[in-house]
């Protein structure tokens, strides 16, 4: 059986701008600075626990609200995603963002129900083992999907 782990920015839906407005806005809402808040979003949660203990909460909040304005799901992408997934392929998505925010992502780009897994790269290909094809642009999961399916 096939698995694959795709960057779910690069691949599916960019997270980052929503991502970015909600740091502006939990700022601004809470009174507090998150200026200093490092791009890698793994280590932004870290510093987010000790400024806003329920951030959370407020970031799926946040993003359930407005991902539709943020994230348009692509037809293309999406067919290919149930393509792979009827080849019996196993998917999971990868991302620095904060899993709130990636499943409140997935949702909206329609892409939810074909997902096995979600979490870091390495979370990711522990779940679907270390054959896993990682598909880092849409172009290579259009080319994973025109590839042959193997059992």
């Amino acid at each position: 059986m096939r698995a694959a782990a795709l960057d779910l920015d690069a691949v599916l839906g960019d997270t980052r701008l929503l991502w970015a407005d909600w740091l502006e806005d939990a700022a601004r809402r809470m009174r507090v600075e998150l200026g200093d808040v490092p791009d890698d979003r793994t280590a932004a949660a870290a510093l987010l626990d000790e400024r806003l203990g329920n951030w959370r909460v407020l970031l799926e909040r946040f993003a359930e609200d407005r991902a539709p304005l943020y994230l348009r799901p692509n037809p293309e992408a999406n067919a290919l995603l149930r393509q792979l997934q009827a080849a019996g392929t196993r998917l999971g998505v990868f991302t620095d963002a904060p899993i709130e925010l990636a499943r409140v992502a997935l949702g909206q780009l329609g892409a939810a129900r074909r997902v096995e897994t979600v979490g870091t790269l390495d979370e990711v290909r522990r779940e679907l083992g270390p054959e896993a094809v990682v598909v880092r642009s849409r172009k290579d999961l259009f080319e994973l999907g025109s590839r042959p399916s193997r059992a």
